[in-house]
């Protein structure tokens, strides 16, 4: 659905994008993550022909970019624009994704399909600028999803959402996958990504530092994590297999079968009240991957006094 070779944007001196590979299959729901300031929505403006690339290419279903392709992709990125004096029904109706050319009333009726889907079925007529923000994101979404597009691509769509819009969307967008499309979202919320997407990619100062598919990213550690009321019995029987004892009773061990390691604290008369194979966290693989983060400024020493 979405491959990239070698994009680059560059602003004068400053790099904002380079060498950037990306592969978005069909059916993927595709996280793309990173910092603040690391280049996710220069590259998400790339792919929808918003800002042109210094150099490298993009291809969107199979082929070299071209512009009436987007009509197959409903996008939403760096928050919705719409005419505020307007309502968003309005505004939707207005909008050429919505059908021009077409019978009023089957646009009209494509209107409304939308707004029942993002939750404004309901929607007044009220002008878009009283609208709250988490509104103006569901209008946006709605706005996104008037083509019934095979290719949908979300900067940052939850943002001013509460956690139940947070919820309906990821089970809306979760629902549209289903249904044969193709999810593409840019995001910075590590949980929500981990909760919706099937694969991963993340940036940092402008380059991919890894993608692959989330299970990947999940991969076991090798380590067992263990809670019993008498942890230190339990580290004095296991002796150099345990990394580390923490103070509220758990363990990290060392060990390749849970179940036996199970076992043999029972069998030593040591209750076990939890036990499971840990796994990475993605938090702990994005953080590995991109240290401090791009927009962090470092303080400079003050020079020594004389």
């Amino acid at each position: 659905m979405i491959r990239t070779t070698a994009l680059t944007k560059r602003y004068g001196r400053v790099t904002a994008v380079e060498d950037l590979h990306l592969h978005v299959r069909e059916g993927d729901r595709y996280g793309f993550l990173g910092p603040n300031g690391s280049g996710k929505t220069t590259t998400v403006r790339m792919l929808l022909g918003l800002v042109l690339p210094t150099s490298g290419s993009v291809e969107l279903f199979g082929a070299r970019f071209r512009r009436d392709a987007l009509v197959e992709v409903g996008a939403l990125v760096e928050g919705p624009a719409f005419s505020a004096h307007l309502s968003g029904r309005d505004n939707l109706r207005l909008s050429d994704a919505a059908g021009p050319g077409g019978a009023r009333a089957t646009r009209g009726r494509r209107v409304e399909d939308v707004l029942e889907q993002v939750g404004l079925a309901g929607v007044d007529r009220r002008p878009v600028k009283a609208y709250s923000l988490g509104m103006r994101q569901r209008l946006g979404l709605a706005s996104a999803l008037l083509r019934r597009p095979r290719l949908l691509v979300l900067d940052e769509p939850t943002n001013g959402l509460d956690p139940q819009g947070i919820r309906e969307v990821r089970d809306l967008l979760l629902q549209l996958n289903r249904e044969g499309t193709t999810v593409f979202l840019s995001s910075h919320l590590l949980s929500e990504v981990e909760a919706l997407c099937t694969r991963i990619a993340v940036v940092d100062r402008g380059r991919l530092v890894l993608q692959d598919d989330l299970s990947a990213f999940q991969a076991l550690t090798g380590l067992v994590e263990v809670r019993t009321p008498f942890a230190h019995r339990a580290a004095t029987l296991l002796g150099e297999r345990v990394d580390d004892l923490l103070p509220d009773g758990l363990l990290l061990v060392r060990h390749d079968d849970p179940a036996a390691l199970n076992a043999e604290l029972v069998g030593a008369g040591i209750p076990v009240t939890a036990l499971h194979a840990q796994r990475r966290t993605l938090e702990a693989a994005v953080l590995s991957a991109t240290g401090a983060g791009s927009d962090r400024v470092a303080a400079v020493p003050a020079e020594p006094a004389a």
